[in-house]
């Protein structure tokens, strides 16, 4: 697309180096100075898409309010960014070669031996010309998932390739972004893997315009000029990338280092000015915290942080706006249910209790006695889609007399299923993007804590669930004290909030209110969880 600038970036030596943040980052002071930025992903895995992995595998399934299931940083693009996402920016090397071998059985291909080149990398580039003509995008930020040198992303490489080929010469910047190692046994950092990723990336007919040092502490002028010699790059555009105590000062650190001013360079981009005013404010807020808490989430996956992503980010959103710091303690619920800790030796004093979203019944008889004590003691508690199923089925067993009262998901002969799967779901048998997905509107309760945290009577949050607060229990549910605050606008059955009375803050959710909060305008119903467990 004529007009458009297109910023690459790419990763060497190893993963997890952190592309998706620095896209991010790019994108965030692009748009500070007015420009249309839209972020884009390329994952090699061949997957259609991330939503039947296993988020210790993969860390957190993202998803969009268009019910797309897409990679984590997909999380980082919206919150920096305050973008909502679409699922055809996420590609994927499934979802490319699913189209290609669709086309060719339809007869597109008639009479050509279809090919990796051209066929599979005009694919590619035809969906990110889609994309930026669809969205009139200023700028395409593209993230090459993986490492340079992976068999996975080598098509999608390529197809950099000949995009960088067939557009102007300013109208695109490829970032290579780099680990730098700190070696302590010679006291220096070493330049070596960088100059080896770099020539790798040369064998594959790209040149970086940039590259950003990923490193424990800021690159030295010594590293800088070794790295300009040896992988031909000027030495300005030479960027640190060190470690920061918040994932939210990365865009100030790559300002202050040049960045900005290298892509400009590189793109011709008018020189507008930004405003980062308001970044700034709340990354300071952040650093110099005035209150603390400290908050237990009692999960099954936390053997990977990442598998949370959102919601310790959604907290980290209220840190900054509030000037309290929080502090999270991860549980491993099975240790509850398998009688190794107690409720009260897990929580150690947390002043508020979140139990987040999953599936299956592992550790799920641990959150529910977290859910128990949590309402009788007057422990500030935040349920997120499965969390708020668990409350229920609690509820239901200790306040409304249903013994055994449980999830159909976790016990198919429950005499009692407060919780049931979906009518629509009951016939469905393939698992890939086939759950309630997506945004969809809930009608919030008169005098109720749901209408007062969002402060009006209609809202669209995320959804990604099979099973529901079972219909035919609502009436005794209600009877015995519990507040269905939040119903489904369309599908008035649904129940998407619950809350108690008497309580300082019992509050659940079927939604995933994280997917929605960003930096600059955090999640009500976390603000809402957070101001309650100051007041603890």
């Amino acid at each position: 697309m004529p007009g458009t600038k297109w910023i690459f970036i790419t990763g060497g030596v190893l993963s997890g180096l952190g592309k998706g943040l620095v896209s991010a980052s790019i994108g965030k002071f692009l748009q500070s100075r007015g420009y249309n930025v839209v972020p884009v992903k390329c994952d090699g895995y061949l997957n259609v898409d991330p939503g039947t992995m296993n988020p210790v595998e993969h860390g957190e399934v993202f998803v969009l309010d268009d019910g797309g299931e897409v990679d984590m940083d997909f999380g980082h693009y919206e919150r920096f960014l305050g973008v909502n996402c679409k699922f055809e920016w996420n590609l994927t090397s499934g979802k490319i070669f699913q189209s290609v071998i669709n086309k060719e059985r339809s007869g597109e291909y008639l009479g050509k031996t279809v090919q990796m080149i051209p066929h599979v990398t005009n694919e590619i580039k035809k969906r990110l010309h889609k994309i930026a003509r669809e969205e009139d995008a200023d700028s395409i930020v593209v993230e090459i998932g993986g490492t340079v040198g992976d068999m996975e992303n080598m098509i999608f490489l390529e197809a950099v390739r000949q995009m960088r080929l067939d557009l102007p010469e300013k109208d695109s910047c490829l970032v290579h972004m780099t680990l730098v190692p700190w070696l302590k046994a010679v006291g220096e950092q070493k330049t070596k893997p960088t100059q080896h990723s770099v020539k790798e990336l040369d064998s594959l007919g790209l040149e970086a315009d940039v590259l950003i040092g990923r490193a424990e502490n800021e690159l030295d002028k010594k590293t800088k000029e070794k790295i300009s010699l040896f992988c031909n790059v000027p030495e300005d555009h030479v960027i640190s990338n060190p470690d920061v105590e918040q994932v939210y000062m990365i865009p100030l650190n790559l300002l202050e280092d040049g960045m900005e001013s290298v892509i400009s360079e590189e793109l011709e981009l008018s020189d507008r000015g930004h405003d980062m005013k308001k970044w700034r404010e709340l990354v300071e807020n952040l650093r110099n915290p005035e209150d603390s808490v400290k908050i237990s989430i009692c999960g099954k996956y936390t053997d990977l942080e990442d598998s949370y992503v959102s919601i310790s980010e959604a907290l980290k959103h209220c840190s900054a706006h509030t000037g309290c710091e929080v502090t999270c303690n991860y549980i491993e619920t099975t240790e509850i249910e398998d009688g190794k800790k107690t409720v009260e030796e897990s929580l150690d004093g947390a002043d508020g209790v979140i139990i987040p979203g999953g599936f299956g019944s592992r550790g799920a008889e641990g959150k529910i006695d977290v859910a128990e004590y949590c309402r009788k003691n007057k422990v500030p508690i935040l349920g997120i889609c499965y969390g708020l199923q668990l409350m229920v089925a609690e509820f239901a067993r200790n306040e409304c007399g249903l013994s055994g009262a449980n999830s159909s998901e976790v016990d198919k002969e429950t005499a009692h299923p407060v919780i049931d799967i979906l009518p629509e779901q009951k016939n469905i048998e393939t698992k890939g993007g086939t759950m309630r997905l997506g945004g969809h509107e809930t009608s919030l309760g008169e005098d109720t804590l749901a209408k007062e945290i969002y402060g009006t009577q209609e809202i669209r949050e995320r959804f990604r669930h099979r099973y529901e607060v079972n219909p035919d229990y609502h009436p005794i549910l209600e009877e015995n004290g519990m507040v269905l605050s939040g119903w489904a606008k369309k599908e008035n059955k649904i129940v998407q909030i619950v809350e108690l009375d008497d309580h300082p803050f019992y509050f659940a959710t079927q939604f995933h209110p994280e997917f929605t909060s960003t930096f600059e305008n955090p999640s009500p119903v976390f603000m809402g969880f957070v101001r309650s467990c100051m007041m603890v």
